[in-house]
């Protein structure tokens, strides 16, 4: 016997088509807002706000500084280290290497993006810990450390550096440096594999 179908009502149709679309839009809000939030913080300490800039200390690639300029990088530093940079780059000039400055004084918000960043890259806060220190214990946040560039002017300072109590302190890092001081025979510190070995940086 063949049973006469009847179709749903309208109103049953338009209510199915509405909680469909509602779905759709619900999905599609969700992962709009998942991709448009901040990256989590892996540190917690600091939370970036706005683009980082200049004025947070940034050196933009391929643009080392002069050590006698002006910019936040180089006038955030210490004074003390800062004078003993400029001395130290003037006696490198005189032996032809031209000495910059790559990195140096940075707010907290740019050191805490450097470190997720490290985070992202490495895949872990403890590798990461090998490269980039915390806002609340990092030199350059300080004005403690300068990063000098390049090749040449870098290994000229750890050979020269001890003069002004300019030392390099991670074996991995060549390029940093730090006013350190050195021992009475006038040798730098030995310094430590990497960040993780420096008891400064814990906690």
């Amino acid at each position: 016997m063949n049973r006469t179908q009847t179709r749903p009502p309208f109103l049953l149709r338009l209510a199915l088509v509405a909680l469909v679309l509602t779905l759709i839009t619900c999905v599609v809000a969700a992962a709009v807002s998942q991709a448009l939030s901040p990256r989590p913080q892996v540190a917690g300490q600091v939370e970036p706000a706005g683009e980082i800039g200049e004025a947070d200390g940034m050196v933009p690639d391929g643009e080392p500084l002069d050590p006698d300029g002006s910019e936040a990088a180089i006038a955030g530093l210490n004074r003390e280290l800062l004078a003993a940079l400029r001395e130290a780059a003037k006696a490198a000039e005189s032996d032809g290497i031209d000495l910059r400055v790559t990195s140096g004084w940075r707010t907290e918000r740019y050191q805490q993006k450097l470190l997720d960043d490290a985070v992202a890259d490495y895949g872990s806060l403890e590798e990461a810990a090998r490269w980039v220190a915390t806002p609340t214990t990092s030199a350059h946040v300080r004005g403690e450390a300068v990063d000098v560039g390049f090749t040449d002017a870098y290994y000229w300072l750890m050979q020269y550096g001890a003069r002004w109590g300019l030392c390099n302190v991670y074996n991995n890092e060549p390029w940093h440096f730090e006013l350190t001081g050195t021992d009475e025979s006038g040798a730098c510190p030995v310094p430590y594999a990497d960040p993780t070995e420096d008891p400064r940086l814990q906690g």
